[in-house]
């Protein structure tokens, strides 16, 4: 097991400060790979409106390659936090490298997880409820479709209560998985781990820094939202010029390659400062929001 470093809840200020100094030193560099991935969920997205099934064939691979291209984000941000370029072959870097195999174990958390969310509700409501669950989602989707107001008796009669119990598990479960995937995936591209030490080590070093990861997710909330606010203004003037198919592969276009490097950066900076060897050295060495 690797040492954990303690550090403090504003690290995860830091973290996210750091990333945003690294989308400034190389901003076009790291966009593209954001762009590039971006893409390639938008193509999935368009093939399966023209033959579905070899539309979710594209899409349950690339669900299996996110990982890989997330380790390969990773490299990009490591090459621009020493000064050297970020380039789009690092996208693809992990598949060339050996590790494919322990990325795509971090997969296993999340689909675990819907394995069990998706047993216990079958127990919690059963399948007549089931019925009643989809039968409903229906008539509101047709109610809002038409312009109408939504009868609330199709709410009442819900069993809502083992609904709002099973939400609340929904969120639990995507808290730890989330803790237990934090810091994986650098732990394999740079500490050489294998997938179920890394995240053994990722949620022991969540647990170990709990304030500051929830310092980190509760700033990136705040800055996903101002994003999109950003994003929405520049929908609007799109479909005005450009019409709205446009206007939706360009914003979402756009937030790839912001969110992407983003996450990349911030996940980068808080494995070196959790997990790395040598805290201080790289607490030193990391940019801050001052630096250009």
């Amino acid at each position: 097991m690797s040492n954990i470093n303690k550090v403090p809840a504003g690290a995860g200020a830091e973290w996210l400060l750091g990333a945003f100094a690294l989308i400034r030193k190389a901003p076009l560099a790291l966009g593209l790979l954001g762009v590039i991935w971006g893409m390639l969920s938008m193509l999935t997205a368009q093939v399966i409106s023209l033959d579905v099934n070899l539309g979710l064939f594209m899409q349950f691979a690339l669900a299996l390659l996110a990982p890989i291209l997330f380790g390969g984000m990773l490299w990009a941000a490591s090459e621009v936090h020493e000064g050297r370029p970020a380039l789009p072959g690092h996208l693809f870097r992990e598949l060339r490298e050996g590790r494919a195999m322990s990325l795509l174990a971090t997969l296993l958390p999340q689909l675990a997880a819907v394995a069990v969310l998706g047993v216990l509700l079958i127990v919690m409501i059963g399948p007549s409820g089931l019925e009643q669950l989809k039968d409903v989602v229906l008539k509101l989707q047709e109610t809002a479709q038409a312009g109408g107001q939504p009868d609330p008796e199709l709410v009442r009669s819900l069993p809502v209560g083992r609904l709002f119990l099973w939400i609340l598990t929904l969120f639990a479960t995507a808290i730890v998985v989330s803790l237990v995937t934090f810091v994986a995936v650098p732990d394999i591209v740079f500490g050489g781990k294998s997938g179920f030490a890394a995240m053994r080590d990722s949620f022991l070093s969540c647990m170990r820094n709990l304030p500051a990861v929830l310092v980190f997710y509760l700033l990136l909330f705040v800055a996903f939202v101002a994003m999109n606010v950003g994003l929405l203004i520049v929908t609007l003037v799109l479909q005005l010029v450009a019409g709205p198919m446009v206007a939706m592969w360009v914003t979402n276009l756009l937030l790839m390659a912001v969110l992407m490097p983003l996450m990349a950066g911030a996940v980068f900076y808080a494995w070196r400062q959790m997990l790395g060897n040598s805290v201080t050295a790289d607490t030193a060495a990391m940019p801050t929001h001052l630096e250009a």
